[in-house]
């Protein structure tokens, strides 16, 4: 009873709940769940065809994901603006992602006890909290959703087609090859990152559907008999291809450029994330919401991560005909893992939690497969050399078995101390800093939550914040205009022209920063600074409302009547909610 399928689904969804349940008292955080949430009213509106289409084509953070976005619009539908809604449908979602993979693995090896320790490692390692507690990161639980229904129904499908090749079918097979790739549109519309699927198909098709084998003259066809397979992905891969295409014109404005982050930097430190993911998944600890990128990578170190990748891959590859599931676990960790490693650096994180969700399971594989393969062999050698020592096999079980429940017990306790860090803004990025250094978007972060409080001490506290990310990275527009501001409102406009004019250097082209500019310089009496900077900023943004609202007033001031008046019928037209106060200026004109 204890292997029985049903069985071991139960106990997998009282492990994820034990989990994840606390994640249900967590806020909204300032970081993406506005775009996506909190600020976005399109979203806000819910489920509609309006809503549909805007979704469609809109890029919000940087991305396309239409799939993504209607999931947030039912929630609002659904629960408003109730952050233990939104925080509900994540964990349900990853909830069904744990029993679909205990299922796929299941029918695809037969194995039920390898499957639910895979789907059980899955449901409560640390390194997925990002994926599931994190609003903002629905796209990776919801992407994951459809990658995992997209190998079950190629499952489904492959267990219709003859071994070795693709000659022959059976009735239907279309009909479930297209389901398979309207799954995978699907995901890739939630969440590109699932462009590997084809790839990984392939690796499935190794191992464990048996549809080819490694090498010739193995009892295996050769090569050429195995193209068909590959042909097989040509429109999956099609599907990629597209995706990809959509993600770079979108992802645009935020890819690093390589004067900025040459290949050889994005390629050490691809090296160093892999190795430094694989350490977190053995031994998860100092999570944060982000890592910066270092400048100060190590040739030692680099050269050990290639060394150790190397090594690693070279083992699973030389184990492959014996012990086919560690080639698969480690090419699929490697493969999965290609499109967010770096390489094509878009932000400025070094790595990131949530992108281990999917890639993760290639090492859950090999781990539990391999350990249950050792304790099987050395039982049978044990059982070969002495007949009678039936008993002590058995013992060696258990206390793996144990073992497994006890690593299982010390994953939830850590998964909900991480879930906790995610309770509020203030709370993430605090635990952030504490875990990590030279991390100025923490320290940003942080003080854009404690600037939220109307409390002088918070204030205070947020300043020290602002001025330490503005140190760590001097030539970020970002730092710049967060102290510049902060400094306005604190009546210290002197000290925020010069950063203002920093940030105007970096990337002239964002209004608000001329808009801040003409602030500060009109608090220190220089107006013709004030209205150049006004101008530059209604120039780029022309239904800026404050802009126009200020620029006519400052030039009502300098006797430009005329064009003070073009600025303030600009303004209200912008913003009819001026109206009070721009009437009695334009004297009725713009009723």
């Amino acid at each position: 009873m204890l292997r029985s399928p049903l069985f071991l689904a139960l106990g997998l969804v009282l492990l994820t709940l034990a989990g994840y349940l606390p994640a249900l008292d967590n806020g909204f955080v300032d970081y993406d769940d506005d775009q996506y949430v909190t600020a976005n009213p399109r979203v806000q509106e819910g489920l509609s065809w309006r809503g549909v289409a805007w979704a469609l084509t809109a890029r919000v953070a940087g991305n396309w994901h239409p799939v993504t976005l209607l999931s947030h619009m039912l929630d609002c539908q659904l629960f408003g603006l109730g952050p233990r809604g939104h925080h509900l449908t994540s964990l349900l979602i990853h909830l069904a992602n744990v029993l679909l993979l205990f299922e796929v693995l299941r029918r695809m090896t037969g194995a039920s006890g390898r499957s639910a320790a895979v789907a059980a490692i899955f449901a409560v390692h640390p390194t997925h909290v990002e994926s599931v507690a994190w609003v903002a990161e629905r796209k990776d639980v919801l992407s994951a959703l459809f990658w995992l229904l997209a190998t079950a129904a190629y499952v489904r499908y492959a267990r219709a087609r003859p071994l070795y090749g693709l000659v022959g079918s059976l009735p239907g097979s279309a009909g479930r090859y297209l389901l398979v790739a309207a799954l995978f549109a699907l995901g890739l519309a939630a969440k590109p990152m699932v462009v590997t699927l084809p790839l990984a198909l392939l690796l499935l098709d190794y191992w464990p559907l048996g549809r080819f084998r490694l090498g010739v003259g193995a009892g295996g066809p050769g090569l050429r008999a195995q193209l068909p397979l590959v042909w097989e992905k040509l429109p999956l891969l099609a599907l990629s291809a597209a995706a990809s295409a959509v993600t770079l014109y979108a992802q645009a404005s935020t890819i690093a450029p390589l004067e900025r982050l040459p290949l050889g930097a994005r390629l050490g430190n691809a090296a160093l994330a892999y190795a430094t993911y694989l350490g977190k998944t053995l031994a998860p600890g100092d999570l944060a919401v982000f890592y910066p990128l270092r400048g100060d990578l190590g040739t030692t170190e680099v050269a050990a991560a290639a060394l150790l990748l190397a090594a690693l891959t070279v083992g699973a590859l030389r184990a492959a005909r014996r012990a086919p599931y560690l080639a698969l676990g480690w090419l699929w960790y490697l493969g999965t893992l290609v499109p967010v490693i770096g390489v094509v650096q878009v932000g400025a994180q070094a790595m990131a939690d949530r992108y281990t969700y999917l890639p993760s399971i290639g090492l859950y594989v090999a781990g539990v497969w391999g350990v249950a393969e050792l304790v099987t062999g050395w039982r049978r050698q044990r059982a070969a050399r002495e007949p009678d020592a039936a008993a002590a096999p058995a013992v060696v079980g258990s206390v793996v078995a144990v073992a497994f429940l006890a690593g299982l017990g010390v994953l939830v306790a850590l998964t909900r101390a991480q879930v906790a860090t995610w309770a509020d803004s203030s709370t993430l990025f605090r635990h952030a800093l504490a875990v990590t250094r030279g991390n100025y978007l923490a320290h940003l972060n942080l003080a854009n939550a404690l600037s939220k409080p109307n409390r002088a001490a918070a204030a205070a506290e947020a300043l020290t914040h602002y001025r330490a990310a503005q140190a760590i990275a001097p030539r970020s527009l970002e730092t710049n205009a967060a102290l510049a501001a902060a400094l306005i409102v604190r009546g210290r406009p002197g000290e925020a022209v010069p950063l203002l004019r920093t940030a105007l250097g970096i990337d002239g082209r964002d209004p608000r920063l001329h808009f801040d500019l003409a602030v500060a310089l009109d608090h220190l009496g220089e107006k013709d600074g004030a209205i150049a900077a006004l101008e530059a900023a209604v120039a780029l943004d022309p239904g800026m409302a404050r802009a126009h609202h200020g620029l006519g007033m400052l030039l009502r001031e300098r006797g430009r009547d005329e064009e003070a008046r073009a600025h303030l019928r600009a303004a209200l037209a912008a913003d009819p909610a001026l109206r009070p106060q721009l009437e009695p200026l334009l004297d009725g004109d713009g009723k």
